[in-house]
């Protein structure tokens, strides 16, 4: 049987184009204004040349891109080498601004006590081991350094026939408002094969994350449910209304 790692990896391989595509059109619009509004309301008050940041499971680059942008110090990482190669093609001339670097975000090789903030979105659902993944994360970052992680429950409407509903109403919400070409490379019952051999989705988050992080130490860990309703724009809102994303704030 093929491991599982591997098989995240080809779906993603996949999906790169796909989600590239989504990544353009977040940078081009609304979404970035507001994604760097939400970033910059948790990160610390200083310059940002002075502030080291891991983006963790980068995909296309969204995230790295906007803060290279603002002059913080970014490393860029994800497991799938497709992601990186689409993250340095959307970046352009930010790209050798940027450090990229391919990391499985549950073993990272970066040394520790090392980044100021640790920036992820859409990653720890996706994850065999998310508590090791945690404490690799907790290991690189420096004393007082903070986890800004964003995420959703993607994949729960495969336990809940409430869920399940809610889901089939947005997807045929999605294909009225969608961005171009944003399910290229979809292939749904591989990610939900996939979806069903992870642990998170079946769990209640953020209150999973949140017991996980008290437990690993971190000094301060909150959570804000409302964060999509800051993030997304009415497109986005309309399109995943079934599955809110969360914000998961996590202090060492």
């Amino acid at each position: 049987m093929e491991k599982m790692l591997g098989r995240i990896e080809k779906y993603w391989t996949n999906r790169a184009e796909g989600y590239s595509n989504i990544n353009k059109w977040e940078l081009s619009s609304d979404p970035r204004e507001n994604w760097f509004n939400a970033l910059m309301a948790e990160f610390p008050n200083k310059a940002p040349e002075d502030v080291k940041v891991l983006d963790i499971g980068c995909g296309p680059g969204f995230f790295s891109i906007i803060l290279a942008q603002a002059g913080y110090d970014v490393t860029a990482s994800d497991y799938t080498p497709e992601m990186l190669e689409k993250a340095k093609e959307n970046a352009g001339e930010l790209a050798n601004l940027i450090t990229w670097t391919r990391q499985d975000a549950q073993a990272l090789t970066l040394p520790d006590n090392t980044f100021d903030v640790i920036v992820s979105r859409n990653v720890t659902w996706n994850l065999e081991n998310p508590k090791k993944a945690y404490s690799e994360w907790k290991r690189v970052l420096k004393t007082g350094g903070m986890i800004l992680n964003f995420d959703a429950n993607w994949y729960s409407y495969l336990y809940n026939d409430d869920k399940r509903r809610g889901y089939e109403k947005d997807l045929s919400t999605a294909k009225i408002y969608r961005p171009k070409n944003q399910y290229d490379g979809v292939n749904t019952d591989e990610i939900e094969s996939i979806a069903r051999c992870i642990p998170l989705s079946p769990e209640d988050r953020p209150a999973w994350d949140k017991q996980v992080l008290k437990a690993l130490g971190f000094s301060s860990v909150k959570t804000d449910k409302s964060i999509w309703q800051k993030v997304w724009n009415e497109t986005e809102q309309r399109n995943y209304a079934s599955t809110p994303m969360f914000l998961i704030k996590a202090v060492k």
